[in-house]
């Protein structure tokens, strides 16, 4: 049996044996229609029988015995037609009247008058055995008296011959059993009742445990399998179907590990642990695509058979090492978050007693070379002032800065040469400005600081070929944009989902603080920074790594020096 949990454009799909949904109708309402047919079938019999008596002239047939059964036929089908069960209560219903009362009627009318010579004594079972299984104690006792009073009656009336006293006894003996049968038949219907209604909230507590098991599942960073010993896919969640490149439309049940390559290494492991029924752990890299490599970290916990009719199972929980490591680098993070105001204020009062002592020394050299060093210990100590206010700024609340306004091509133009220069990258570097005089609000070291990390990032993955590495910016319809191209290699999905992530890097030696601290700066300047993969701006058509910055725009300048609107921030 196969049950699917639909949650939003995910599904987590379980084949297993499942508590099957409850019927339509509850075991009273079809105890009720069996007894309201039955009803219906012991008129259509009577019916038949006087006919036969009838035709075959066993006995004289009188219309009126026709008519009594036809009306109970008429009041058996009206009931089973136009009547809804109702549960017994503590007063009385007056839906036994159209039932039990009916019956007691018509079979008395029979069983006194006689017809045809035949005994509908049995008959009287039936209003007892509706009682008791449909109705309460109280109901079916009192239903077995009226029994019991009925026959003694006959009974007495007949035994006034000498030669029908025994069927007084015969009378009293039959009541009894009555009593016996009501009873025994209404102990056996509120057992039912009572199993149903423990079954009932079992199941809704079963339903209830597996919605939370789904939510929870659904919802676990983790990739999670269930693989059976034939290698099938019982189950497996978004986060699994994420990890492994599993975007097509078919259920779990209808693949195995062993039908795709990549998936081997997870074939292998699972049936390591199939064979010891011991939890394993591995590492793993599996090739989804030609070029493209997934690390995983692979635990598995074995199930095993709880009864004849389940299997044993693997439970595979999947891990992206590189999301492992984005977040051990997270909490490096914010541990240095914790501690990093504290460093800051350590080392702005030595920067700043360094900053004045070299002022107030600069004041009495007259030497030009020692001029030229005091001038570099000025520039530096600023520049380290600086490092430590952006590092505060990350683990600061954001505060709205105050922004400057750029001629977007003109301050570009002059970080890519500082760039160039410091970086000597030559012929590999080529500049496109094409913004014309597109004013962007953004504060002008930052621009550096975004622009610099862009490039050194691009020269690190760029091949060393003629323009290897392009710096391109546009106006467009409403904004002006900055793009950074190289030709370096496409990159892995997983390494893309984690690009703008503190500590995240695909080398060990880089620290992944770059894009991290773009994407902050752009932020905070209203501007956005994302990353593409897409053709050279210059149109020569090659393939490369973009990563695009989009600005709040002014499109001019007014006479007074200030940006003139006519964009919109």
């Amino acid at each position: 049996m196969v049950t699917a949990y639909s949650s939003g454009h995910s599904t987590w799909t379980w084949d297993a044996p499942v508590v099957a949904r409850p019927p339509g109708v509850s075991a009273f309402e079809r105890l009720w229609r069996g007894f309201m047919s039955a009803r219906i079938g012991i008129a259509i019999v009577l019916l038949f029988v006087l006919a036969g008596i009838a035709l075959a002239g066993i006995a004289p047939v009188f219309p009126w015995q026709f008519a009594l059964c036809s009306a109970y036929l008429a009041a058996s089908l009206a009931v089973r037609l136009f009547m809804k069960p109702v549960p017994p209560g503590r007063t009385f219903d007056p839906q036994w009247v159209s039932t039990i009362g009916i019956d007691l009627l018509a079979f008395s009318l029979l069983h006194f008058l006689q017809v045809a010579n035949l005994s509908f004594s049995p008959l009287f079972a039936v209003p007892v055995l509706t009682a008791s299984v449909l109705g309460s104690l109280l109901l079916a006792l009192g239903t077995a008296a009226a029994v019991t009073l009925l026959l003694l009656v006959d009974a007495s009336l007949q035994a006034l011959e000498p030669e029908h006293t025994a069927r007084l006894v015969q009378a009293a003996l039959t009541g009894g059993g009555y009593f016996v049968v009501a009873l025994l038949a209404n102990e056996l219907a509120m057992r039912l009742a009572r199993e149903e209604e423990a079954a009932r909230r079992s199941l809704s507590a079963a339903r209830t445990q597996a919605h939370v098991n789904e939510l929870v599942i659904e919802t676990l960073g983790d990739g999670l399998l269930v693989v059976g010993m034939d290698w099938r896919i019982h189950a497996a969640n978004p986060s699994a179907r994420q990890l492994l490149g599993w975007q097509a439309p078919e259920a779990p049940a209808s693949l195995a590990l062993v039908s795709r390559p990549g998936w081997r290494p997870l074939a292998a492991i699972a049936q390591r642990t199939f064979d010891t029924m011991d939890p394993q752990s591995a590492e793993l890299a599996l090739e989804l695509t030609p070029g493209e490599r997934l690390h995983l970290r692979v635990r598995t916990r074995p199930t095993s058979a709880q009864d004849p009719y389940s299997e044993t199972l693997c439970v595979m929980f999947l891990q992206d090492l590189r999301e492992a490591e984005a977040q051990v680098r997270t909490e490096k993070l914010a541990a240095m978050g914790r501690m990093s105001a504290a460093v800051a204020h350590e080392i702005r009062n030595p920067l700043a007693a360094i900053a004045q002592a070299n002022a107030l020394l600069a004041e009495e050299l007259s030497d030009a070379g020692q001029r030229q060093l005091s001038d570099m210990v000025g520039k530096n100590a600023h520049r380290l002032s600086q490092i430590v206010e952006e590092i505060l700024n990350l683990v600061r609340v954001p505060q709205q800065p105050v922004a400057d306004w750029l001629e977007l091509d003109q301050s570009v133009g002059g970080f890519v040469g500082e760039w160039e220069r410091q970086a000597q990258a030559g012929a590999r570097m080529r500049l496109l400005l094409n913004s014309g005089t597109a004013w962007v609000t953004f504060d002008g070291e930052h621009l550096r600081r975004v622009l610099v990390n862009l490039l050194d990032n691009a020269l690190r993955y760029a091949s060393a070929a003629p323009a290897a590495i392009v710096v391109a910016t546009v106006m467009g319809s409403t904004k002006a944009r900055l793009q950074v191209w190289s030709d370096g290699a496409p990159l892995d999905a997983s390494v893309q989902r984690h690009l703008f992530e503190p500590f995240f890097s695909s080398e060990s030696r880089s620290s992944g603080l770059g894009l991290f601290i773009c994407r902050e700066l752009c932020q905070r300047h209203g501007a956005t920074v994302a990353y593409t993969r897409g053709r050279a701006p210059d149109g020569s058509g090659r393939e490369g790594n973009a990563f695009t910055v989009t600005f709040r725009t002014r499109a001019s300048m007014v006479p007074g020096g200030a940006p003139f609107d006519t964009i919109g921030a």
